[in-house]
């Protein structure tokens, strides 16, 4: 195995938007130094129910209510 082949790891702070800190082990920054976060599990969308995904159903749906008062009868 090379010599030097792994970045530094080392532990760094971690902190939310709500301000709750954690300590982990990262690459990222130098020993000791804080990630803030803009963006994390509390507050993103996908996490907290936060979308709106509207269901108007598929193509066929779509299609019939488009063409759904169509008739080829006369």
């Amino acid at each position: 195995m090379k010599a030097d082949a792994h970045p530094d790891y080392h532990m760094i702070t971690v902190q939310m938007t709500n301000g709750e800190t954690f300590q982990t082990r990262s690459t990222w920054g130098k020993e000791g130094d804080t990630m803030t976060l803009e963006i994390d599990p509390t507050s993103h969308p996908a996490w907290t129910g936060g979308q709106r995904l509207v269901n108007e159903g598929g193509r066929v749906a779509r299609f019939n209510k488009r063409f759904g008062g169509l008739s080829l009868k006369k």
